[in-house]
């Protein structure tokens, strides 16, 4: 395995063997000093003064910060659109994704309507063995629901590593399930031990509204967010919320773009919902004001569902709701289209490929917006860019830890570097930045995937086709411990339950507010008690003074 690199034996760019000397390891619970040792892609020791074999490449830390490599969990490379492709694929995607800091990413498989879910998975895994430099995995989006599709995903779970599906709310006529469909295939993921993600907008209302904005004239990117009110996902996820409770099954809320939206997800939170939010690159860093624009192709560039909030104060607000925990991980929803791509909505709004980009940026943006601004920590920056996602998606300690036995997936971070995003200067195929002109603090120095230095001193050395499909397993804990205990409460039938409380609360006793010990004949409750003989006050409170002399 040692002298294989992806699908061709192409000479190693570095050593087998790196050693990372007077690291601050920085993982989510914790951060300290110490060296790392790593082999064959794994971490071997963790310590100080390290006894190593010889043939080591030495990499001087200096105190720096070293964190477990970013997991972008929302991915949509190379994704098919009405007969177009989107620019980047798997090669340019995942080599931005490093650029980043980024060591895997999960992305979004699309059955065309009619094509089979495991013919569609295949399809994805095909693309991206070929392609990818990094790691991957891939959700499964449920575009269709009949019978055979329940078969397909058992299939995918028992035999595939998938544990993770998304339904659509949005998208009428093409990809939009209805509430009933919902329930089941809710109960089917649950049983399955997967993860239910939602798009959630309401598709019934988005439509409508395009109709009618479509017929008062309005053609351009505005129409876009004018038809999709910021309500119409508010609303959605609080359904989703609903159908999850009901059929006690863990909900992921994908793309989390609007304040309201967000604070439904944060009360269901406080109220004991499994459920978990991703806001995405574009909704941390940039508002909806762009599409405003006079510069059209500006203006589509910005063309997403849901799209990004008009309101300016948005990114801080869901900034503020990922660091104090209300939303737990963070992902890219990166999906992007030329000028000439988008250019086919040039009189049809509803027509311009969706999508933004936001992989490579996603990790620096989070630092800037929230680490510097004093909101989080490095744990907690651990935490949101790659340890929540490896947890709920089954793929801790594995990725999203610096532990011994975890992946040498790894970044050198510096918080003090600054860097102006620019279309000029980034590592995408597409000609616009959604983030153009947006100065950032922060951002790695070196990064590590699989054992081997991928990004050193500005160059990157990503290979094509070395990325591994990681398969995940059903029920992970972080997410089934509560779904589980839900099941075992819920199996106790509700009249049961209430009957207890009933007969607790007749039997207690209660004091009748009625009934007092004063009588107005004078009788008192302690009549009964024998009285003390009576006292002389020798020196009463305050001292003989005190008494007012009346003889």
């Amino acid at each position: 395995m040692s002298g294989y690199q992806g699908k061709k034996n192409i000479p190693r760019i570095t050593s087998d063997r790196l050693l990372i000397k007077g690291a601050k390891i920085v993982n989510d619970d914790q951060s300290f000093l110490a060296d790392i040792y790593m082999e064959d892609g794994v971490i071997k020791q963790i310590g100080d003064n390290l006894i190593v074999p010889g043939g080591v490449k030495i990499i001087e830390a200096h105190g720096k910060m070293v964190m477990p490599g970013g997991i972008d969990v929302h991915t949509r490379f190379q994704m098919p659109d009405r007969g177009m492709v989107a620019a980047d694929d798997f090669y340019q995607g995942t080599r931005a994704s490093l650029a980043g800091g980024t060591t895997m990413i999960i992305d979004h498989v699309v059955p065309e309507p009619g094509v089979s879910l495991v013919a569609a998975f295949k399809q994805w895994r095909e693309w991206a063995d070929s392609k990818s430099c990094c790691d991957y995995s891939l959700h499964v989006d449920v575009t269709d629901w009949n019978k055979g599709t329940q078969e397909e995903m058992e299939t995918l779970v028992k035999d595939h590593g998938v544990n993770s599906f998304l339904i659509y709310l949005a998208y009428k006529d093409v990809f939009q399930l209805s509430d009933s469909q919902i329930y089941e295939v809710f109960s089917v993921i649950r049983d399955l031990g997967a993860i239910a993600q939602v798009h959630a907008e309401n598709g019934d209302i988005i439509a409508e509204e395009q109709r009618r904005i479509l017929e008062l004239g309005i053609t351009g990117p505005e129409g876009h967010v004018l038809s999709h009110p910021e309500e119409v996902e508010a609303e959605a996820v609080n359904r989703s919320v609903t159908i999850a409770n009901q059929t006690n099954c863990p909900l992921y809320i994908t793309k989390v773009m609007s304040k309201s939206a967000a604070d439904v997800i944060a009360l269901a939170r406080k109220k004991g919902a499994v459920v978990y939010g991703e806001p995405i690159s574009a909704s941390l860093g940039t508002d909806g004001t762009h599409y405003w624009s006079k510069n059209w192709a500006k203006a589509a560039a910005y063309v997403t569902s849901p799209p990004l909030s008009p309101d300016p104060t948005t990114p801080d607000y869901l900034n503020s709701l990922l660091s104090c925990g209300d939303l737990q991980v963070t992902g890219s929803a990166h999906c992007t289209f030329q000028t000439c791509q988008r250019a086919v909505g040039k009189d049809d709004f509803t027509l311009i490929p969706e999508g933004t980009n936001g992989t490579e940026e996603r990790m620096s943006l989070i630092w800037d917006k929230c680490v510097v601004t004093g909101k989080m920590d490095e744990n907690q920056f651990v935490a949101v860019t790659s340890t929540n996602a490896a947890k709920i998606f089954n793929l801790y300690p594995r990725k999203g830890r610096i532990a011994v036995g975890s992946d040498a997936d790894l970044v050198l971070w510096d918080p003090d570097i600054t860097k102006i995003i620019s279309a000029k200067s980034h590592n995408l195929a597409v000609e616009y930045n959604i983030f153009e002109g947006t100065e950032v603090r922060g951002g790695p120095l070196v990064v590590i995937s699989q054992g081997k230095i991928v990004l050193e001193e500005g160059s990157l050395h990503a290979t094509e086709g070395c990325g591994r499909y990681i398969s995940r397993k059903p029920f992970p804990d972080q997410v089934y411990k509560r779904i589980k205990a839900r099941s075992r409460v819920m199996k106790t039938s509700p009249a049961k339950q209430q009957q207890p409380q009933q007969q607790h609360v007749t039997h207690q006793p209660v004091r009748n507010l009625h009934q007092s010990g004063f009588s107005l004949s004078g009788a008192q409750v302690d009549d009964n008690v024998p009285r003390r003989t009576t006292q002389r006050i020798v020196a009463p409170p305050g001292g003989k003074a005190n008494i007012t002399s009346l003889g």
